[in-house]
């Protein structure tokens, strides 16, 4: 058995993800807020347990569910121990979460990924990662096993989660004007998977390909990333804009979009379900 790592969070990213680490030789110890059957992992009773690895990731729904599971975190890593945020989080509770670590005399890394559970099952994400030098070192096999590429952005962990937003932003975006796209076509008499084989050729962007087709199949569930979590972020990348005075015009259109889709009952779809809200805005729901 390799080298130990706590992992904090078996969603539908986490999951895969803690699966791939164990793949890769590590014992990985998981814990999950609700029991789940886990192949390959060695399951523990407490956030405390897992982080007495040594070094523990968190794959965790929102900055409440990290709260949650800190003071287990920071009591049971080792003087020096490694916390690797991997979740989506905010900036301003991502730079809080630099300073307790260091208060405690533990580490702490930002390392969010780019990618759906597919991706994460076939150790395909993106992963933004910031920090000292020496813990990304000390991190990279372990983000090896769970993406294709990593990039560095900075030493200081709340940076990633900054990129993350940004990121976010953009595919919120792409699927805001991809969805209106499909509608105006189709109006227009033209074919959406006409339109889509279009759009492929031109953008080659594995975000477009993957989206415009999950779009064209109208595969809203079982989600992928569920539109509430899509809410979540859009909230973050405001709160990270109102903190640094930065004018979010799209990021407004967005808001509205998510805020619609919740008051219709469509949380627990997968965000691109937003193409049915802007479908219905052009008249082609009946």
């Amino acid at each position: 058995m390799g080298r130990a790592v706590g992992f904090i969070g078996l969603g539908s990213m986490g999951l895969p993800m803690a699966q791939n680490l164990a793949r890769a030789g590590f014992q990985v110890l998981a814990w999950n807020r609700t029991p789940k059957e886990a192949g390959g992992l060695t399951l523990v009773g407490s956030p405390k347990e897992a982080a007495e690895a040594g070094v523990v990731i968190t794959m965790l729904a929102d900055d409440a569910a990290t709260e949650a599971v800190l003071p287990g975190i920071l009591e049971g890593l080792p003087p020096g121990g490694l916390h690797i945020a991997m979740s989506t989080l905010g900036v301003p509770y991502s730079k809080a979460l630099a300073e307790r670590h260091r208060q405690a005399g533990k580490r702490y890394l930002a390392a969010p990924v780019f990618g759906r559970p597919e991706a994460a099952a076939r150790g395909e994400l993106r992963i933004v990662v910031a920090g000292a030098p020496s813990d990304v070192e000390e991190a990279r096999p372990l983000l090896k096993a769970l993406g294709q590429e990593v990039y560095e952005v900075g030493e200081s962990p709340h940076l990633a989660h900054a990129v993350k937003l940004g990121g976010n932003f953009l595919i919120a975006a792409m699927l805001e004007a991809l969805s209106e796209a499909y509608v105006l076509v189709e109006k227009n008499g033209v074919r959406r998977e006409a339109f889509y084989e279009v759009v492929r050729g031109f953008f080659r962007s594995p975000v477009y390909e993957n989206y415009g087709r999950i779009l064209l199949e109208r595969r809203f569930s079982p989600p992928g990333f569920r539109l509430r979590l899509g809410l979540k972020d859009t909230r973050l990348i405001h709160q990270a804009a109102d903190t640094t005075h930065t004018p979010l015009p799209l990021g407004h259109l967005l808001l509205d979009r998510l805020l619609e889709g919740m008051a219709r009952g469509m949380g627990e779809e997968d965000w691109t379900a937003i193409l049915k809200l802007v479908e219905a805005k052009g008249g082609l729901n009946g």
